[in-house]
């Protein structure tokens, strides 16, 4: 008997916002994945419907891909999505499937829990846990080393004890492995992990197990996770969750705090926004809207080695300098110190590279991008200029090409400068580096064993180190230059200096051992370095809700970002006042702000121009997406302006 269906398209591809139609003489179920025909070609689909025969021809589905349906909750999350994100259809389903199927013939054995060993629950801890009783929202506000991911496996064992399964949510794929580490040994196999640099077969088998399983289970993984199709949700617990990698870059734009509690409502779950550093906004919305805060402030291991030791040193001081710019002579004294005691040392710059600025003495030249007119850094190991926008490469030249002067100066330094200068300095240590430029083999979770471990004496690193890391060997953290991202021009610029070095500092003081934090710094003055080194979250909360509301930034209204890339500046520039003239003019209750160049104009050989445009009622900023005219791309709800 023929049937038929209304489908979404689950393919970036699909830029349309309904759902098609197609027919067929099988028995298929809502929630099923199938395979269509779209033009010439196939690609998947989802069953969002059974309907009435169209008065329209349609084609045939190609065949049935999955055994079992995915669960309802999914299906009205995807119709949610894309709609809160004015979102094409198939950027918001292509999230819900992998790329292809690998059959299973049965449902994974999974093993019985073991909650054995775990360690006591401090008096804290046990507060916490009973001020979470009941589904929705709760803010977990706790300082780092208070034992944030012990309270997440106790929720986790009461959802599974009540046969829901649960959700755990890490920023970064380099975190999964502490995490899965602490979970597997309570769980077993019964937790799944989920990220992007999995094999694909992996990724396709691991997808499946969680479909075909009627048994409650775990999953760990970064944003990614919400989207597998796992069945009655008890707990989703958002860890760090002020991180910036929760908002995604691409369409659909969404950010996982936001779908995360879309998703707890539809299966009445528990939702969980853990963080030491919880974002401004979250925090406010908290408050206002009368959610559970729990604090916990006390060190899950008491002893005297939990308090913290943190030394600022004033980088404009001549006394505090060293034969290495930029490593202080303090600096190099606690590393040596650390090191002949046998203990680990973490150093943080948030710059990637050997040099930001590639410059001439004489003339003042400086490389460029071609394509994105952005300064180029260079990369000593492989001795290139680099653009980090649309990854440009060149070799670094031996003199000047405007005046011919042989001597160029490299300036700024970076995270592969900064290896290279340890290394000069103590040659027997053994010493990492992580950042984004890491090859697949030297990220982070490949090595993650060795860093617990110990057998890594120097980790050198940007954010990557910053997030969630628990190091028992950890004597010493080294903060380079803390007041780089104070310079960049955004709303967020504060909120995030203040996160990353809150973060940073937080991997010392955590019970293990005595240790202490050097933080190295240009503004040893500024309000918000003086916040970080006094561990005073309620002060700068209190001036940035200020600013905030001053300034109309969000949580005080919602944002969108609309930019435009034409082959000219004055094209560019043309189209983004052309379409500010129209938004002023159409009634909405909307603030248009600009148009001004993009943070960085020029990508990839075009001009990026943009519009900032504020209201206080988020539906007026869906009406402004889905009246844009092409050529132009849109992002609600953006983390920064940048």
């Amino acid at each position: 008997m023929q049937s038929y269906l209304e489908v979404a398209v689950a393919d970036q591809s699909y830029h349309g916002k309904e759902l098609l139609t197609y027919a067929t003489d099988r028995a298929v179920e809502v929630g099923a994945v199938v395979s269509i025909p779209i033009r010439d070609k196939s690609k998947l689909g989802i069953v969002m419907a059974i309907v009435r025969k169209p008065t329209f021809t349609v084609k045939n589905i190609l065949d049935v891909e999955t055994p079992s349906s995915l669960p309802i909750e999914q299906l009205r999350l995807l119709s949610w999505m894309q709609k809160y994100y004015a979102s094409t259809i198939g950027a918001a389903a292509q999230l819900f499937v992998p790329s292809g199927f690998v059959p299973l013939s049965h449902p994974t054995k999974l093993d019985d829990l073991s909650v054995e060993g775990l360690p006591p629950l401090t008096g804290e801890q046990v507060q916490a846990l009973s001020s979470i009783s009941g589904p929705g929202m709760h803010l977990l506000h706790g300082d780092t080393g208070t034992g944030k991911t012990r309270i997440y496996i106790e929720l986790t064992v009461r959802s599974l004890s009540q046969n829901k399964s649960a959700i755990i949510l890490t920023p970064e794929i380099g975190l999964t492995s502490q995490l899965e580490q602490d979970f597997r040994k309570v769980f077993g196999n019964r937790v799944f992990i989920v990220h992007s640099q999995l094999k694909e077969t992996v990724r396709r088998k691991i997808w499946s197990s969680i479909l075909m399983s009627e048994k409650p289970i775990i999953v760990i993984g970064p944003r990614s996770a919400l989207f597998t199709p796992v069945k009655h949700v008890g707990l989703i617990v958002v860890d760090e969750a002020h991180e910036t990698a929760y908002k995604q870059d691409q369409a659909p734009y969404y950010h996982a705090s936001r779908v995360a509690g879309k998703l707890g409502e539809l299966h009445k779950a528990i939702i969980i926004l853990g963080s030491a550093t919880p974002l401004v906004a979250d925090y406010y919305l908290a408050q206002k809207k009368q959610r559970p805060i729990i604090r916990m402030a006390k060190s899950a291991i008491t002893s005297r080695t939990s308090v913290r030791n943190l030394e600022i040193i004033d980088l404009r001081d001549h006394r505090n300098q060293s034969r290495k710019p930029y490593i202080s002579e303090a600096l190099i004294k606690a590393i040596a110190e650390r090191l002949s005691n046998k203990e680990q040392i973490l150093l943080f710059l948030n710059r990637r590279g050997t040099a930001r600025v590639v410059m001439c003495s004489r003339c003042g030249w400086q490389a460029i991008c071609p394509n994105c007119d952005v300064a180029l850094t260079y990369h000593g190991d492989t001795h290139t200029i680099r653009c980090h926008s649309c990854n440009y490469q060149a070799s670094l030249p031996n003199r000047c090409p405007e005046c011919q002067n042989y001597e160029i100066l490299l300036k700024s330094i970076g995270t592969k400068a900064i290896a290279s200068e340890i290394t000069s300095l103590f040659p027997e240590a053994r010493i990492m580096r992580f950042d984004t430029d890491n090859k697949k083999i030297e990220r982070i979770e490949q090595h993650y064993e060795a860093i617990h471990s110990g057998k890594v004496d120097i980790l050198v690193g940007t954010q990557t180190l910053a997030k969630g890391l628990d190091l028992p060997n950890l004597g010493l953290v080294g903060v380079i230059i803390a007041d780089t991202s104070l310079y960049f021009p955004d709303f967020s610029a504060q909120e995030r200096t203040y996160e990353l070095l809150h973060q940073v500092v937080g991997r010392v003081g955590r019970g293990h051992r005595e240790s202490k934090a050097i933080v190295q710094t240009y503004l040893p003055d500024n309000r918000i370095i003086k916040e970080v080194v006094d561990n005073d979250w309620q002060a700068f909360y209190e001036h940035e809700i200020i600013e905030r509301s001053r300034f109309l930034f969000p949580p005080f209204c919602h944002l969108l970002k609309l930019n435009c890339k034409r082959s000219t500046r004055h094209a560019a520039q043309a189209a983004s006042q052309k379409l500010a003239n129209e938004l002023k003019k159409n009634g909405l209750q909307v603030i248009v702000e600009g148009p001004s160049p993009c943070f960085h104009e020029r990508v990839s050989n075009k001009y990026c121009w943009q519009l900032v445009i504020k209201s206080k009622i988020r539906d007026e900023l869906l009406k402004v997406i889905n009246s844009l005219p092409s050529g132009w791309s849109h992002d609600i709800d953006p983390m920064n302006l940048l």
